[in-house]
Formats: C-alpha cells, structure tokens, sequence
C-alpha cells in the first residue's frame, strides 16, 4: 500500500519547490508515495521557519499526525526534519528513512497454541515401560517429553570458566582507549565533559544515551586519534552541565557518534572479526550525514541486496575504502550485518539406466 503525503503551512512558492523535490525523490526511491491534499495524509510537511507553521504543527501533533518539518534549523518538536533549502537528495533520503522504518516494524505476535496437556502414563504398561515426565511445572507443554527413566548418574562438575568465556562486559579494558571504545555499554558510567585541546566541547550522557555537541561531525575526527585516559573526563556539576548543554544546543542521539567512531576506526578497510570477502547488507535504511554525501550511494547499492565490497563500490562509483568505512559504521549502529551464505548443496549424481530386458527397451 502507497504511503501518503500532504504538504500544509508553507507559501504558494515553498510548496512548488517541495512538490518538485519530492516528485523526483518519489521516483528515485521506486514511487512508494502519494502526494495528497490537506491534512489527512500519512505524513504531512510543514514549513516551520514560516509565521503560520509551528501553529500548524500545533495542530497537527494535538491530532495525532506524523509531521515533517521543513527548517534551516534543528528543532526536536517534529517527528521528522527536512533540511532547508529542499533538494531532491534529502528527501530521498528522509522517505526511504521513514519506509524503512515502516518495513522493519515487527508485526505483531501470533497468539500462542492453546495447550495440550501430556497424556497420562498408562496404568496398564509392562515395568519395563515406565515414564518419567521431567519439569512438566517449568516447561511449555510442546516440550514436554515422555522417555524411558534412566538410570542415576552422578552430576557432571561444571567446567571452570576460561578467560575467553568471560562476557565482554567482565574483561578487563585498557586504562588508555580510544573514545570509540568509552562510547560503548560498559564505557562510561556518568556525565562527562570532553574537550581536546581548541576543539569543540562535547558533553555525554551515556545514561540517556544523548550528547552535545556541534551539528558536524567532520571536526570531531580528531577526537576519534590517539587514545584517552579516564581522567580526560571531566565531571561537571548539574547546574554546570545544565548550563552549558544549553548553550551549546539541543542533545544527539549518542549513536551518532558511535557511528562516526566506527567510521573512522578501520582507516579504509573492514574491522577484525568481519570477512573481506564476505557479503554484506543493510536491514534499513541508514541516517545518512549531508556532509558524506557518496554514502547516499553506497547505501542505494547495499539496499539492492547482499553483495562484497567490491561489489558495492562498482555498484556505486565509489572507492572500496569509504565503502568499507561505510560498512564498519552501520555494522556499530545495527543498521548493516554481514550475510552468510549457505554452503552449496551436493551434487546429486547421474541416475544409471536400470538393467536387465526392460531396461534396455526403456533407453531406446
């Protein structure tokens, strides 16, 4: 079924400029939309930089509406943005996000099978055919089996733990590790104010999972170099933090700069534990940065289906270097896997002709 979309709160000439758009990023992303009149559209675009659209958002959102706000700014109160200017890439790439989003949506789970209760053990049986029903209180009736009781064994002492059995979350970290590494589960416990040097201030709250910072990610690469001890982190009071997180502007998702770590950890090849040769996909659409623009394409190619490397970069006209930076980065973010392929079936052998008179008459 097409999705829907509706433009409302914008001047005749801002409405031309993103029917246009959207008319080419319909086409481009394989025509899933409707443009439809007025308010009762699946998801409706407003132009918030205008004097009448947050009152249209008002409105829209008291309604119950997904809307799409169309700003030069970044605003939280809409369920998505579009950038200004509009262009045909952006939209693009905003609906193919939001029917992604759609496709990946888990429908909802089948009631489960009324249960059938285990026939009782005969009274009739020989000895020798005595059952025994393990757990029946602790397991689903489906996995309840009915077997000859063995005889006693004595229980077999668990093996000790092994260093490489341990979770990842137990082993023991370097002091000194790259930010990409603190930015993951077992990283940091707090707050944390981060500044390097002149560059940017970036505060974290891997609680919340947020962080502030610059609405660019390119002059954060240098804070992904080298390596940092825990004392780099400073741990600012509440009204400190409050404070400055206001000034410096509205809290990002925490995974953006995962990605952006991912992004720049391989230095152009893929990260250990994934196969060179191996085919990878995307199981959604990614959240594409306007300042990579080529990832746009890397990511049309990858939403095609499984393919390597070099596939994708042939596929998309762009080096296999930022197309494995690429991969890393959605690989971090749960937006890309890697997709096995299953062992090739064996060949089955030729039938002979079967022998005897009536064989030879049947190969004639």
């Amino acid at each position: 079924m097409a999705l829907t979309l509706g433009i409302t709160g914008m001047d005749r000439g801002t409405e031309a400029e993103v029917q246009a758009a959207f008319k080419a990023a319909n086409a481009e992303t394989g025509n899933k939309w409707t443009l439809v009149a007025g308010d009762g559209a699946d998801y409706v675009v407003i132009d918030m930089d205008s004097l009448y659209g947050p009152m249209s958002w008002l409105r829209l959102h008291a309604a119950g509406c997904k809307v799409i706000g169309l700003t030069s700014v970044d605003r939280n109160q809409t369920d998505f943005r579009l950038p200004r200017p509009v262009s045909a890439n952006d939209f693009a790439v905003l609906l193919s996000e939001i029917a992604g989003d759609l496709a990946a949506t888990p429908a909802p789970a089948a009631p489960p099978a009324a249960s059938t209760p285990a026939p009782a053990p005969s009274d009739h049986l020989p000895p020798a055919h005595a059952v025994r029903v393990d757990h029946v209180e602790d397991a689903p009736a489906a996995s309840v089996v009915l077997a000859p009781a063995p005889a006693e064994a004595p229980a077999a002492a668990a093996p000790e733990p092994t260093p490489e059995a341990a979770p990842a979350a137990t082993r023991e970290l370097p002091p000194d590790r790259p930010l990409a590494m603190w930015l993951e589960a077992s990283g940091l416990e707090r707050r944390v104010r981060l500044q390097r040097g002149a560059g940017p201030v970036l505060l974290i709250d891997p609680r919340s999972g947020v962080w502030h910072g610059p609405a660019t990610l390119k002059p954060l690469a240098a804070y992904f170099e080298g390596t940092l001890l825990r004392e780099d982190f400073a741990t600012p009071e509440a009204a400190a933090w409050e404070s400055e997180a206001a000034a410096i502007g509205a809290a990002q998702p925490l995974a953006r700069l995962q990605w952006l770590g991912a992004l720049l950890a391989g230095h152009g090849a893929l990260l250990p534990g994934n196969d060179p040769d191996g085919k990878f996909r995307l199981t959604k659409w990614p959240q594409t940065e306007r300042e990579y623009p080529k990832h746009f394409r890397i990511a049309t190619a990858m939403m095609k289906g499984p393919a390597t490397i070099a596939e994708v970069a042939e596929a998309s006209g762009v080096a296999q270097e930022e197309v494995a930076d690429f991969v890393n980065a959605n690989l971090a973010t749960g937006y890309a896997e890697s997709a096995r392929q299953a062992p090739p079936e064996p060949e089955t052998p030729p039938q002979k002709p079967a022998g005897g008179l009536f064989g030879r008459m049947r190969g004639r």
